[in-house]
């Protein structure tokens, strides 16, 4: 554990025992956030039948050369109904009023909108102020999509406008990748919760609640393990009912060199661990490895340092148990505004920054306080920077920028 090692290395051995996605089938309805496992069908035309897209009156084309033009009405059809059924069609020189979303009646090719037209007084003529062409606000039967059209393929990541498409097919159920199910775990006498004094040495946790909310954006079903003292018995409990019950299991603290931490002999002893230390700032130490097969990510204890470590390792392999095909955050080239200082230890740092975009262009500026304790900079921030070795990014230079939004 002594030497460091690249975030490459960290991150290619985590993704390597990493478990394959599961897939199976659930209700379409519950499939937000989820990774199509199978490509989805239409087993029927979108939409299903020839109806108007505006309100107005179904005419025959022909019939509005020369507008304005007056038309008998000899009907109306609503959202609904079955023209045929009614016996409502339109023929030579007549016309038919229609709702938005009813089927096109028989005999007409167009519709023209109600504020182009106007309803005569007698109540059965309309007059017609425009001449308009076949079609005109006709959607098509299977305009949308037809039956037999591959709508989403294997991959997919479902969101609200899939569901409603998935809808409007009729699918009831996908195959996707299923949801994970991911567990935090708080170790340490010193940790406290919710308002009242500290006693010395006391901290409060708020590691636990910020990994509990990265995972709730990740859109897995994220499961508060609370918090354990320092007891090994007690450890050991939490860790092994915690693998019993998620895909994977998060804790913080105890991982860097020379600790000699229960939660580091507990996992020692029950699981495969690889304790690293890896060239980056903040996040350095990181500890890896599989419980029952389970795997559980040791992320250091300061608390930026925790987040900024579920964001370049616990993240893209979470993504990746889910079937998703993109793994990172999206990466940008952003202008620094006012400088971004650091020093030479030959490892990469990754800056808390605030992000804006001025004409298209990413600009970014320091969101203040840079220690891997000060939790109310990463708060504000849209984006790590990725300082390479050496003294920092000077003004008006460019620089890589991991967006976190």
């Amino acid at each position: 554990m002594g030497s460091l090692i690249s975030l490459a290395e960290a991150r290619d051995h985590i993704l390597d025992l990493c478990p394959a996605p599961v897939s199976g089938k659930v209700q379409a309805a519950n499939s937000r956030g989820l990774v199509l496992a199978e490509p989805v069908e239409s087993l029927e035309d979108v939409p299903p039948f020839a109806n108007t897209a505006m309100d107005g009156f179904a005419v025959r084309a022909n019939d509005t050369v020369g507008a304005p033009v007056t038309l008998s009405v000899v009907g109306t059809v609503a959202a609904g109904m079955d023209p045929v059924a009614s016996g409502i069609e339109v023929g030579p020189g007549t016309a038919v009023r229609i709702m938005t979303g009813a089927p096109m009646p028989p005999g007409a090719d167009a519709v023209v909108m109600v504020e182009r037209t106007n309803l005569l007084s007698d109540g059965v003529t309309v007059e017609v102020a425009v001449e308009v062409p076949v079609g005109n606000h006709v959607r098509l039967a299977g305009e949308d999509l037809m039956a037999g059209d591959q709508v989403f393929g294997a991959g997919t990541v479902l969101g609200p406008g899939h569901l409603g498409v998935l809808a409007s097919i009729g699918t009831q159920s996908v195959v996707v990748h299923r949801r994970l199910v991911v567990g935090v775990l708080s170790t340490g006498d010193e940790l406290r919760e919710g308002p009242g004094s500290l006693s010395p040495g006391q901290i409060r946790d708020a590691n636990r609640p910020a990994l509990l909310g990265l995972l709730d954006e990740l859109g897995v079903e994220a499961v508060d393990l609370g918090r354990v003292p320092d007891s090994e018995p007690a450890i050991e409990s939490a860790l092994i009912d915690a693998v019993a019950r998620c895909d994977a299991v998060l804790t913080s603290g105890g991982v860097s060199m020379g600790d000699f931490d229960y939660v580091k002999v507990v996992l020692n002893r029950i699981g495969e661990m690889r304790w690293m230390q890896v060239a980056i700032k903040p996040a350095k130490p990181l500890a890896f490895g599989l419980v029952e097969g389970v795997p559980v990510f040791g992320l250091p204890g300061n608390p930026v340092s925790s987040m900024v470590s579920f964001e370049l390792f616990a993240r893209p392999a979470l993504r990746a148990m889910a079937g998703h095909p993109e793994l990172n955050r999206r990466n940008v080239r952003a202008l620094v505004d006012g400088g971004l200082e650091r020093h030479s230890d030959g490892k990469v740092h990754y800056a808390r920054v605030v992000v804006n975009v001025l004409d298209g262009q990413f600009w970014v500026r320091s969101a203040g306080g840079q220690g891997s304790h000060q939790l109310s900079a990463m708060a504000v921030a849209g984006g790590l920077a990725v300082l390479p070795d050496g003294n920092g990014i000077p003004h008006g230079s460019e620089v890589e920028v991991l967006l976190l939004d």
